[in-house]
């Protein structure tokens, strides 16, 4: 019984550290010139696979949450809504930490080609109508929170 009283205390001294590891999520704060900075939780995409899935089969996006598109470099990149129900608004980030362009209200299950023509190392997608909602342009600021991947090659 002693081995099981010694574990069971070791998982109770440990929770309070599960939880501090649950607060630093990774996330993107945007700084619009003419409004107030939003914070957005991001769940990042910086693999082939998890880049090729992105926000693919969901059916809903928390407001305050996205999916963060790290790319290895910067040019300009294409998306795509195949197998997307969510409506989204797409941000392209360059490596300067700027907004360099935004599609809004992407259409659901749409195989058109999404790009703004401008190079980017980032794309954050966000429900749609976020992008205005905050006043969000070309050339606001972005920092990233807990994103090891952001950082250049």
């Amino acid at each position: 019984m002693q081995p099981r009283l010694a574990l069971l205390a070791a998982l109770v001294a440990a929770l309070p550290a599960l939880g501090a590891c649950r607060e630093r999520r990774a996330a993107v704060a945007l700084h619009p010139r003419d409004g107030e900075p939003v914070r957005v939780f991001v769940e990042v995409a910086d693999t082939p696979d998890g880049q090729a899935r992105g926000l693919m089969y969901r059916h809903r996006l928390d407001p305050d949450h996205g999916m963060l598109f790290v790319f290895a470099e910067e040019r300009p990149h294409a998306f795509w809504m195949k197998n997307t129900s969510i409506p989204l608004d797409l941000i392209f980030i360059g490596s300067d930490g700027r907004i360099a362009g935004i599609h809004a209200d992407a259409e659901p299950f749409s195989l058109a080609p999404i790009d703004v023509r401008a190079s980017s190392r980032a794309v954050l997608e966000v429900n749609a109508g976020f992008a205005a909602a905050h006043r969000l342009a070309v050339g606001d600021r972005v920092a990233y929170h807990d994103v090891a991947s952001t950082k250049p090659p």
